[in-house]
């Protein structure tokens, strides 16, 4: 059987300047905050609203953990907490360029995802009961999220 899935939506996360804490016991700690930006899909589509963020841990092995949490609010005003975690990491070459903030080909780099959702508004109740994959882009201004629903 071979694994399927469908569009589900893009989102593009807007972002301030990251708060870099340094290294910890787990690693060196990144925190960006969200500022805005929107999403569109076949079935969604709105605005991201300020006040979330990314909590980045860069690990001993060059890669990249994301734990991304925001809030949504469709064209129709539903509210969609939406969290991802993540995996980012590629030649150094590439993570460096994207580190002085450069555009870098995505292709030249991993930037995967596993988003999850969760909402009280009826119309978007399927987000709640979906398993989600996502491909990412990170930019200058923020990161592009391509998310598949896997069916």
């Amino acid at each position: 059987m071979a694994l399927r899935s469908q569009p589900l939506m893009t989102v593009r996360i807007a972002a301030a300047p990251p708060q870099k804490l340094g290294m910890g016991p787990h690693g060196n700690r990144i925190i960006v905050p969200v500022t805005g930006g929107d999403f569109d899909g076949p079935r969604l589509r709105g605005r991201i609203l300020t006040g979330g963020g990314d909590w980045l841990l860069l690990r001993s092995d060059d890669v990249l953990e994301l734990d991304l949490r925001i809030t949504l609010e469709t064209d129709d005003h539903a509210l969609i907490y939406m969290t991802f975690q993540g995996l980012r990491h590629g030649p150094p070459d590439a993570i460096a360029a994207l580190g002085r903030g450069e555009a870098v080909d995505p292709a030249r780099y991993y930037f995967r995802t596993v988003p999850r959702f969760e909402t009280s508004a009826e119309r978007y109740a399927f987000l709640n009961r979906i398993i989600a994959v996502g491909m990412g882009e990170t930019r200058p201004d923020g990161a592009v999220h391509w998310i598949h629903e896997i069916l």
